[in-house]
């Protein structure tokens, strides 16, 4: 099977080719890491399998597939992260999709389904269904852009962070921190995605390494250079930086 790796993600990427590694008749054609750029490559490289990120920061997965003719589909394995829409339609549809982080088993059995649908042949029912997938989804993708909720793998379980609960986030490399009260999740995503993924009416970044929830924010301490110290309802104290300044002055 020659396959693409779609996602914005680089650490994504990289779960997805190292268990692809472990498999003797797949190979990587390419990787990608927005939408514009998978189009390119599925219409140069014509893979026969494409493991695609729904959300992206310049168009959608669902729109990557919306923008190809029907004969240069190929068959798709979603990569989400918890999406409740997103996952009642795929169930629907019957299409694979892998819920990140990614679980061994389900990885296994995706790729299972991929390889049996190439082997029969029977990659035009898989397209009809994906159509009707993206004639679902059309115009509905703006309503769930916003997650509502995280799961993050901790060890053996997966724990579920609602975004109400969120106080504020914090950058950790390729990871961002969740911070909940006195606890703290490590989730693996970088903190420009994770803003893309926040509602803006209820989240506001302000620094390259934080985004806080607005209604977490008891006071702000103007310091110069048109900065602040941000206080949180539980005493944190935050520092804003200049390059932010614009978005924290019109929400004030």
């Amino acid at each position: 099977m020659r396959v693409l790796i779609v996602d914005d993600e680089p650490l994504a990427r990289r779960g997805v080719r190292s268990r692809l590694k472990e498999l003797s008749d797949v190979e990587v054609v390419a990787e990608c890491g927005t939408g514009r750029a998978a189009i390119a490559a599925i219409r140069d490289r014509s893979p026969n399998l494409v493991f695609l990120d729904v959300q992206m920061p310049d168009i959608s997965g669902f729109e990557v597939l919306r923008s190809l003719e029907l004969n240069e589909m190929p068959a798709v394995i979603f990569l989400t992260a918890y999406d409740r829409y997103a996952l009642d339609a795929f169930k629907v549809h019957a299409v694979d999709y892998l819920l990140k982080p990614i679980d061994d088993a389900r990885f296994e059995s995706a790729i299972e389904h991929a390889r049996a649908r190439i082997k029969d042949h029977s990659l035009p029912d898989l397209q009809r269904r994906i159509r009707e997938l993206l004639k679902e989804t059309d115009g509905q993708e703006v309503a769930a852009q916003y997650e509502t909720r995280f799961a993050v793998r901790t060890g053996q379980r997966i724990v579920i962070v609602t975004a109400n609960e969120i106080d504020w986030i914090e950058a950790s490399g390729d990871y961002v921190t969740l911070h909940v009260g006195n606890r703290t999740h490590l989730l693996r995503q970088t903190m420009n995605k994770t803003e893309l993924q926040m509602d803006p009416a209820r989240f506001l970044r302000i620094h390259r390494s934080a985004i806080v929830q607005t209604s977490r924010i008891r006071e702000l301490v103007a310091l110069d250079n048109r900065e602040f110290l941000i206080r949180l309802t539980d005493g944190k104290e935050l520092k804003t930086s200049r390059s932010y300044s614009d978005r924290i002055e019109k929400w004030l």
